[in-house]
């Protein structure tokens, strides 16, 4: 499946191939920018959505620590490594490849908006499947990195933002009383 897609990049044009290499670290700004969003929206909302809304980047944190461990222990060579030709410049040595660190991130970015914002599930989840798409297209990584960084993100990163949501609610009180004019 690999070759298969990373053959079908190779023959896709060269404005694709920079959008795909652009857009893999793009979207994961343009989740930056949903989490921005996301607090002004919960700022005058109930405490704990807007403590879900500064949690979930710590969340997400967390899952993309215990990725990086993971790739400790797997130390599964790049695919780019193995004289395939591909778009992207392949990473450093010792720069694992399962799983996908970005699709980990864009994963438990997704599934930690859709936590204070329902309605975004439309928009992030699919964005989040594009950019896991787009690690095996530039040539990064194999489709199972991805499908477990997806696992992951998805999993672990609203998982540990609720279990710190507890503690952030009344701190987000406490700065809105702090914050608020008198």
């Amino acid at each position: 499946m690999f070759q298969d897609i990373v053959g079908f990049a190779l023959g896709t044009p060269e404005w694709l191939h920079t959008l795909a290499e652009v857009g893999t670290d793009g979207g994961l700004f343009l989740f930056a920018a949903l989490f921005a969003v996301a607090a002004l929206r919960a700022w005058r909302g109930p405490a704990r959505d807007l403590a879900l809304v500064v949690a979930g980047p710590v969340g997400i944190t967390l899952a993309y620590l215990v990725s990086e461990v993971v790739k400790v222990f797997v130390r599964e060579e790049r695919p780019c490594r193995g004289g395939v030709a591909t778009i992207a410049a392949c990473p450093p040595s010792a720069d694992w490849s399962f799983p996908s660190n970005h699709t980990v991130i864009a994963a438990g970015a997704a599934a930690t908006l859709v936590l204070a914002w329902r309605g975004l599930a439309w928009l992030v989840f699919p964005l989040a499947a594009l950019i896991a798409f787009s690690r095996v297209f530039i040539g990064v990584h194999y489709p199972h990195d991805v499908v477990a960084g997806f696992l992951l993100g998805v999993g672990l990163a609203p998982l540990f933002t609720l279990l710190l949501v507890g503690a952030v609610t009344p701190a987000v009180r406490l700065a809105r009383t702090r914050l608020s004019p008198r």
